[in-house]
């Protein structure tokens, strides 16, 4: 078995990995991304946020093909979800006359997209290794060293390097080797059956190619147009049924459909694919979870290796490569010797928390705002109605400075808060349902959702900015005391007084 050496292996090549690969790559030093499978490669997660396509696939430069590729495009979402009975439609945009050149996201099938970010890493100079399985991390009791994995003819190999990302998902066999555990939410352990199907229904135009979710009694639907034509459709449900879908998960999700009039509706004409890679009827135990370590010396976790929540906001690749730049900076600094590997990745690990942390607060907002009392499913993930050991472990997970806000020092606090911010994003729902035509302002005033959308709009605008020539650095303040701000590339962590 013969050992070569680069500066950073990645585990996995979906969007994480290929982020903090290019970036890595950028800034000259040697990386080897190994996936194990053979890409194109199927993955749901098919709708994006703004803050992908114009902040992190623009710093990495992929914009362009991104572009060229012929995405949906997405201009927000449009929800059955509340006290009102119609659906109301969030965009981007905080009104129509403001609706800029970053205003809008692609609805998108992740075969197509995760190749063009892959691809991308390549161009950035990272060795790709498809094929290729990560079966065990080298260790020693003061670092990860490196990996061992074997390619698609059976034979084995060993990689040295100085860090080793994990980027492979849920489903990570190696995340253990950071240390700590992981631990799953009480309330949000949900599953999803989701399937494709041809010739559903579009809303009115500009709305044609915004993701609808439509709550039910038995849970929620997502309704992706990933085409003129091809629609992702999935239901999340309660865990308890997941029994019930053993069998024919397919007959399960027509059942879901049939107590869902609005989905029944749009999908009245269509039928569901039956050829090729989207003729499977699918299910995914759809947990939130984090781990209580992301990284130790030599290696770090991104993306759902670290941690996972509810795709209710479609927030999956946003927190994948939000982490895999935030990692990429750490490594980057690390590597050229301008900031110590304590504080680099203390600073990667404050503020992939605390994103995780404003949506995981969102996603609480969201469900608790739901009116179906008599629901089993929405009675559960009442989560302010509950005992406070969900909340103490949410203290525990965006604590001290991963949430930058010294309040948070007990459940009953958060709890209130927590009340608070439902009812405000409650009430700002009612008034835009009430009038659906007039601008967002309402909706961007609710706390939850302007955190929300606030780290991936700078994240935008730094890169924006840069481009331009202009000082970003007005845009960064550290986030806690000592703490780090971006380089001016965005490539890397700087300390405060250097800039």
């Amino acid at each position: 078995m013969g050992t070569e050496e680069f500066d950073v292996v990645v585990v996995g090549g979906g969007p994480g990995g290929s982020t903090l690969a290019a970036v890595v790559a950028m800034r000259g030093h040697r990386v080897l991304i190994l996936e194990k499978e053979s890409f194109p490669r199927y993955q749901i997660g098919e709708s994006l946020l703004p803050s992908t396509i114009h902040g992190v696939c623009r710093l990495i430069g992929a914009s362009e093909e991104l572009a060229k590729a012929g995405f949906t495009l997405k201009r927000g979402g449009t929800f059955q979800w509340g006290a009102s009975p119609d659906p109301w439609t969030f965009a981007f945009a905080v009104s129509p006359k403001m609706a800029g050149p970053t205003s809008y996201a692609y609805q998108v099938e992740r075969m197509k997209f995760d190749q063009i970010l892959l691809d991308n890493a390549r161009r950035a100079g990272a060795v790709v290794r498809e094929q290729s399985a990560v079966s065990a991390v080298i260790e020693d009791d003061e670092a990860v060293r490196g990996v061992r994995y074997t390619d698609a003819d059976g034979v084995e190999h060993e990689v040295l390097a100085k860090y080793v990302v994990d980027a492979s998902g849920n489903t990570s066999r190696i995340y253990r080797a950071v240390g700590g555990t992981r631990n799953y939410s009480e309330f949000f352990r949900n599953i999803a059956l989701f399937g494709y199907f041809e010739g559903g229904k579009r809303m009115p135009e500009p709305n044609s190619g915004n993701i609808l979710c439509v709550a039910f009694d038995s849970g929620w639907f997502w309704y992706i147009p990933l085409s003129p034509t091809l629609t992702s459709v999935g239901a999340v449900v309660r865990q308890e049924l997941a029994a019930k879908v053993q069998g024919d998960p397919a007959s399960t999700l027509a059942g879901l459909i049939g107590e869902c009039p609005l989905i029944k509706e749009h999908l009245a004409d269509a039928t569901q694919v039956t050829t090729g890679e989207y003729s499977r009827t699918r299910v995914r135990k759809d947990y939130s979870y984090h781990n209580t370590v992301f990284w130790r010396p030599g290696m770090v976790l991104i993306g759902d290796a670290a941690c996972f929540v509810d795709p209710v906001f479609s927030s999956g690749v946003h927190l994948a490569t939000y982490s895999g730049l935030l990692a990429a900076r750490s490594i980057n600094s690390v590597l050229s010797g301008t900031v110590k590997e304590e504080a680099a990745f203390t600073e990667f690990e404050a503020r992939y928390r605390r994103e995780y942390g404003v949506f995981y607060e969102f996603l609480t907002s969201f469900y608790d705002m739901h009116v179906s009392e008599d629901s089993y499913f929405w009675q559960a993930r009442k989560i302010t109605k509950k005992n406070h050991s969900e909340l103490e472990a949410f203290v525990e997970l965006v604590g001290g400075v991963a949430s930058g806000e010294s309040a948070l020092t007990d459940a009953e606090a958060v709890a209130d808060r927590l009340r608070a911010r439902s009812a405000e994003f409650a009430g700002a729902v009612e008034e835009l349902a009430g009038e659906p035509d007039e601008s967002m302002v309402p909706l961007f005033k609710s706390s939850v959702v302007r955190q929300a959308m606030q780290e991936g709009t700078q994240v935008q605008n730094q890169v924006i900015l840069g481009e331009l020539g202009e000082d970003v650095h007005e845009l960064d303040t550290p986030l806690f005391p000592g703490g780090l701000v971006p380089s001016a590339d965005g490539m890397s962590w700087e300390f405060p007084e250097q800039v």
